[in-house]
């Protein structure tokens, strides 16, 4: 079974409401209209309701099941912005500023729906850059308890040599942090490991990975991923790491053997944390492109509340299955 059908499984299970501020957009109003009729979650999207229903009749759709919350007239707007102001109030903010914020920005108002209540995650980034939505989710829904990093992660669904791999693998940071320190690389693998239990049921084995491997290269780029190896020892983690560790020795069981025998996780990684932004990023499209894996993400980690980011460039598929991955996300944040 496909990680897609099962992650679609799961969220029917758990019915979790999703919000889709950009109602603007015909992708996101046809993948509201798909969302409901594959039961993956309880989409609510934010718009002009005349505006998406003249969409959905020039597309031949049915926006039956699909709650409209029309922005220029918010029913929870007087509220939302006195809680905002409360927020935000160290920086000055004014009940009269967080109105008029709500109203220019749906992010933020999607994001208040996540804070008080009123939706269990968002999803969003068709229309929107990606810094535009992690602002909301920072500035409304703040941190998860403990933690200090945000960061993201792609499930990597290999099509090809399974056998030898396993079927699905998470990469990090491939899109929030261009040079984490050492603590935020162990930050991003404790959230990682977070995110393969609670969205794919997995166990994580974690490399965090550079150019060398145990000792075969001496760098400063090195130097940070070892201590961010100690970091984790330092916090008693309860899950399986090693620190630098190149590629092939964590995936690879035969050169592990050679390169660092007396590694448990090497060899078997299924988490690879990347030592930046720009490896992370180059890494996971060679292995989409080449490769043919599927690349859902990045799922956003770190955040209080599930709040998802999409590429400008997604699909009406992207955005369905971005949302069923983030009801999943959201359902087993609870636990």
């Amino acid at each position: 079974m496909s990680f897609l059908v099962k992650i679609r499984e799961k969220a029917r299970e758990v019915q979790q409401t999703v919000v889709l501020p950009e109602g603007d957009d015909e992708r996101v109003v046809t993948a509201a209209a798909k969302i409901v009729s594959l039961g993956v979650a309880k989409p609510i999207v934010l718009g002009n309701r005349e505006t998406m229903e003249r969409i959905a009749t020039d597309l031949g759709i049915s926006l039956k099941g699909v709650e409209v919350i029309e922005t220029k007239n918010p029913p929870k707007l007087e509220p939302y912005a006195e809680k905002l102001a409360e927020l935000r109030a160290k920086k000055g903010m004014t009940v009269e500023q967080a109105r008029e914020i709500l109203l220019k920005d749906p992010n933020f108002y999607g994001a208040m729906m996540v804070k008080m209540g009123d939706a269990d995650a968002m999803v969003s980034g068709s229309n929107s850059p990606t810094a535009n939505v992690l602002r909301a989710g920072l500035q409304v829904v703040g941190t998860r308890k403990g933690i200090k990093t945000v960061s993201s992660v792609f499930v990597m669904e290999l099509t090809e040599r399974q056998e030898t791999y396993g079927d699905v693998l998470l990469f990090g940071d491939c899109s929030v942090i261009p040079v984490p320190t050492s603590e935020q690389l162990a930050d991003i693998a404790e959230a990682s490991v977070h995110t393969a239990q609670s969205v794919i049921g997995m166990q994580g084995r974690v490399a965090l990975l550079t150019f060398s491997t145990k000792g075969s290269a001496s760098h400063p780029d090195v130097d940070v991923v070892i201590e961010a190896g100690k970091i984790l020892e330092e916090r008693h983690v309860n899950f399986p790491f090693t620190a630098e560790i190149q590629a092939d020795a964590a995936i690879v069981k035969s050169v592990a053997r050679k390169k660092c025998p007396e590694s448990k996780v090497a060899g078997t990684a299924n988490i690879l944390i990347f030592p930046n932004l720009a490896a992370g990023n180059i890494g996971y499209k060679l292995v989409q492109r080449l490769a043919g894996a599927n690349a859902y993400g990045p799922l956003i980690q770190g955040l209080a509340a599930p709040i998802n980011d999409l590429s400008r460039g997604c699909s009406v598929d992207d955005i369905v299955n971005l949302v069923a991955i983030t009801a999943v996300q959201a359902a087993g944040n609870k636990k």
